[in-house]
């Protein structure tokens, strides 16, 4: 099995900026594409940004040219910075990996982490 673990989220005034980071563990062939979703109270869980094996990056255009997706040197970490937040940003970031993995025989699957809360306000 895979398990995705977030850290990073809080509080933060308009303007300010936070940090996500989601870290995969587990029974890992291949990861093949690692992202972030969110959803604010009473809307449906939306893509803010997702990057690939190969490294293409895909940004909401909500947030481009405020957030950068990175990931660390094991690829199987990635990292959120969020600038310039806005209180429109306030919702629960999940992370989601597409994940080749091992049990038997290898397949592909999606795996989400348990979210993190990110609240901007004044």
């Amino acid at each position: 099995q895979v398990q995705l673990v977030e850290s990073g989220g809080g509080l933060v005034q308009p303007g300010g900026s936070l940090r996500l980071s989601c870290a995969a563990s587990g029974i890992i062939v291949s990861i093949n594409a690692m992202g972030w979703y969110r959803q604010a109270p009473g809307k449906e869980r939306e893509l803010v940004v997702i990057i690939t094996n190969g490294g293409t990056i895909n940004y909401a255009d909500s947030v481009k040219g405020r957030f950068t997706i990175s990931r660390g040197n094991d690829k199987n970490t990635v990292y959120l910075q969020m600038n310039s937040l806005k209180p429109e940003d306030t919702a629960v970031y999940y992370c989601n990996a597409d994940v080749t993995t091992y049990r038997g025989g290898s397949y592909r699957r999606d795996y989400w982490g348990q979210g993190t809360q990110v609240t901007v306000s004044s």
